[in-house]
């Protein structure tokens, strides 16, 4: 695959890693649930399957952290792919830093 159909993979993959995952956490945020600490963590790990997912998706996000930390192809940009991460998600932040990657080394 050529990178210019590879990076709008990327990007494409990056808006569905935006939207469904949002999706979810607006029906969870409308049926009542919380980001207050107490109850977000009982929440997410509710059960052995919530606990799973939960700790295998932190210890993924905290690992691409560093990685994109040592990364400097991407200048001070890798910042706000690292803070996408913990924000927004790292469904829409991994695409997003793999797309703008491929960018910078096709341009070095």
């Amino acid at each position: 695959m050529q990178n210019k159909h590879l990076r709008a993979f990327f990007l494409l993959l990056a808006v569905v890693g935006l939207a469904v995952p949002w999706y979810f956490n607006a029906v969870y945020f409308l049926a009542g649930g919380s980001v207050m600490p107490d109850v977000f963590w009982r929440d997410a790990f509710a059960n052995p399957l919530t606990t799973g997912i939960t700790i295998d998706v932190y210890l993924a996000a905290v690992a691409f952290a560093v990685w994109v930390a040592a990364d400097r192809s991407l200048g001070p940009w890798r910042w706000a792919c690292i803070a996408a991460c913990f924000g927004i998600g790292l469904a829409f932040a991994m695409p997003l830093y793999l797309a703008y990657r491929l960018r910078a080394v096709a341009a070095n």
